[in-house]
């Protein structure tokens, strides 16, 4: 019945008849006339211009049979397509590092520390923004949005914090659904996330030393057959990301510091002025099911004198929005708070649809000052 139905956007018939042809430049839909018993769907999108060498097919194609008044039965296959590397020079992480000169920068004493929270990149997703190519253009964008802040502004450091979620991985709850959307294999995955935090760091670090911490996530996780296995702090596809910023930032000289939990830990704090003020906690925020469950999640790191025991601004992503929370008193005579990052995904269309609400894209940023509480103010790029 579904079949008859007129989809929402304008189809364009293909010269040998099909039912419908819809192709964006990276992926595209098709639903074949009948054909008979034997017949190679994919023959359909060779004989339409569409070459194997350029084009492949994704996912388990559906399929209409009938049977033809002479007995014979014809097949109707709707199925979907999409452009081979669609990124074809795919920028490795070693390729960038070869292109860096470590820049000389002059000691600031301002005070202040700039906090760049990541989160949610999910590289390698395609929903309804896009897929790699237009994860990148975005993520550009506001980098160079980041860099403009910098240029106007002095900071005796720069904190960069990967809030987890950064490649999309294929072994989620809608693992399926990954395999067939997905542009980018796992490696490319990660070889594309490491780029992009290279490209932060390289101009960040242009500005003020930087600090670049990050922490286990449920899209980087280990997993078995959806299943989360090994150690949190260790088998974590940013916490390898991390490793290898860090063995190449030591290479060619950048002023990095980084920072990952214990081995088996997913969090972990950073005393941001290194005078017991600041106590800057993080984790991805997969540890709780709902967002209002984030403080009750932290009253008991607190009393379990767990990582984050001590903290007066906690950072977490995963929920997909910006949420600025004040929590209680501080040991700093100021309150703690609670910032979750903003997404830069391409999209949770699932939620979208389901709820009815989608996540405004973006990175958030903050100001920690010397010996003054944080107020709760962010600045989203």
């Amino acid at each position: 019945m579904l079949e008859s139905l007129e989809p929402a956007r304008i189809n364009h018939p293909s010269p040998l008849g099909a039912v419908s042809v819809e192709f964006d430049g990276t992926q595209g839909t098709a639903i074949t006339p009948g054909l008979p018993e034997g017949a190679d769907f994919k023959q359909f999108l060779i004989d339409a211009g569409y070459s194997p060498d350029e084009y492949e097919v994704v996912g388990t194609p559906r399929t209409s049979r009938w049977q033809k008044y002479d007995g014979d039965w014809l097949t109707s296959y709707r199925f979907n397509f999409r452009l081979k590397n669609t990124l074809v020079d795919l920028p490795t992480l070693y390729a960038q590092a070869k292109k860096t000169k470590p820049p000389v920068v002059k000691p600031v004493v301002s005070d202040k520390v700039f906090v760049i929270l990541t989160a949610d990149f999910q590289v390698g997703k395609v929903a309804s923004r896009g897929g790699t190519k237009e994860l990148i253009e975005r993520i550009q964008t506001t980098y160079a949005a980041i860099e403009a802040h910098l240029k106007k502004n002095k900071y005796e450091r720069i904190l960069v914090l990967d809030g987890g979620d950064i490649v999309e991985g294929i072994e989620n709850a809608a693992h399926l659904a990954q395999l067939s959307s997905n542009d980018l294999s796992p490696m490319q995955q990660t070889d594309m996330a490491a780029a992009l935090m290279w490209d932060l760091l390289k101009f960040t670090t242009k500005y003020a030393p930087v600090s670049y911490a990050s922490v286990g996530s449920n899209h980087c996780q280990w997993r078995v057959s959806k299943q989360a296995v090994g150690r949190p702090g260790v088998d974590d596809w940013g916490i390898v990301i991390l490793q290898q910023l860090r063995r190449l930032a030591v290479e060619v000289g950048l002023d990095v510091t980084f920072f990952i939990p214990q081995p088996d830990d997913e969090s972990l704090t950073v005393d941001v002025f290194g005078d017991g003020f600041h106590i800057l906690g993080l984790a991805h925020g997969h540890q709780v099911s709902r967002p209002d469950g984030m403080q009750r999640w932290l009253e008991k790191q607190s009393f379990g004198h767990q990582p984050l025991a001590g903290f007066t601004v906690f950072c977490s992503g995963h929920f997909h929005h910006t949420r600025v929370e004040e929590l209680g008193p501080a040991h700093n005579g100021g309150s703690r708070f609670w910032v979750q990052g903003s997404t830069m995904d391409n999209g949770s269309d699932w939620y979208r649809l389901t709820s009815g609400n989608d996540s405004q894209i973006g990175i958030t940023t903050f100001e920690l000052e010397r010996q003054i509480p944080f107020s709760g103010s962010i600045k989203r790029f």
